[in-house]
């Protein structure tokens, strides 16, 4: 076998070698490229999570504030009242001494704190379990204070001017009362909107964590894809350079057959042609220049 043939076998052999090289090379970036977007798909699949999520959390958000709003609204209302009902409370009591106490005196305790003592004896009586002589110390407590209570609420009723004090009086009190638990009903209401909130956005920075962690993985596959496919890139680049030259190789008839004497610039291009050959026995890829080298040569 003359120098071109075995040139020609080895490049054969070299070129086989890269093909399947190539092979693996696609094959692998193929992989690379499906688990690539494997992780894509999972990390907007997370993504789409989290913007649901923050959307229902930014919902509560709005509606706590809201009724925070409402709640400021609310709490000046009923600091009005309060003052409406302390001036009430005033009134009456002014009025109360104008008049010499009245049913005051048979006792220091305001009526409503009356009221409330009443209630809880009423209370104690039915949810305690006491002997004969307890309950019936305990009944007639309570009757003795029932009386009290209707005797100085009669006692307003004699007096027209007094009892009008006392019944504005109750009325501011219980505007007052009545705004204070509103106050609390929207509160309440706002903190749970509030704590719906903070719960869904601990569950979004959950969820995020989960699309990071899959954008980390689309990365790190994405660059091995990359740098897979350029090896795949050059392994079939230089397939086809060893298909020109060995294309060419078998269709030059030797130099031998149809060149007289050289001319010294002939010989120059015939010893660089032959370093670049040389280059391909090594297994070096060739550049175009080289190729065309070898043409000028009339190797190619």
């Amino acid at each position: 076998m003359d120098e071109r043939g075995a040139l020609t076998s080895d490049l054969m052999q070299k070129r086989d070698r890269l093909q399947a090289q190539a092979q693996r090379h696609r094959e692998a970036r193929d992989k690379l490229n499906d688990e690539t977007k494997r992780h894509s798909a999972k990390r907007d699949e997370f993504n789409a999570q989290v913007r649901a999520i923050v959307d229902r959390a930014n919902a509560h958000k709005a509606k706590r504030d809201e009724l925070n709003a409402k709640v400021h609204e609310a709490k000046s209302k009923r600091d009005e009242l309060n003052v409406t009902a302390h001036e009430k409370t005033e009134a009456l009591a002014a009025m109360r001494k104008e008049k010499g106490g009245g049913p005051a005196q048979s006792s220091g305790i305001p009526i409503p704190k009356l009221r409330a003592e009443i209630q809880h004896l009423e209370y104690q009586q039915q949810t305690t379990v006491l002997t004969p002589k307890k309950e019936k110390e305990l009944i007639d407590l309570i009757g003795t204070k029932l009386r009290e209570l209707k005797e100085r609420e009669a006692a307003y009723e004699e007096h027209a001017d007094v009892k009008k004090a006392w019944e504005d009086m109750k009325t501011a009190k219980a505007a007052a009362e009545e705004q204070h638990h509103a106050v609390t009903l929207l509160a309440n209401e706002a903190q749970g909107e509030h704590d719906s909130m903070v719960k869904l956005y601990h569950e979004a920075d959950g969820v995020r964590k989960l699309a990071d962690a899959e954008q980390g993985e689309f990365v790190k596959h994405k660059i091995e894809a990359d740098r897979t496919h350029h090896e795949f890139v050059e392994a079939i680049s230089a397939i086809r350079d060893i298909e020109r030259v060995a294309g060419a190789l078998r269709g030059t008839t030797p130099r031998g057959e149809r060149e007289g004497p050289q001319s010294s610039d002939q010989a120059a291009a015939q010893s660089v042609a032959e370093g670049i050959f040389d280059k391909f026995r090594k297994g070096e890829k060739l550049s175009t220049e080289d190729l065309m080298a070898l043409q000028k040569a009339g190797r190619l």
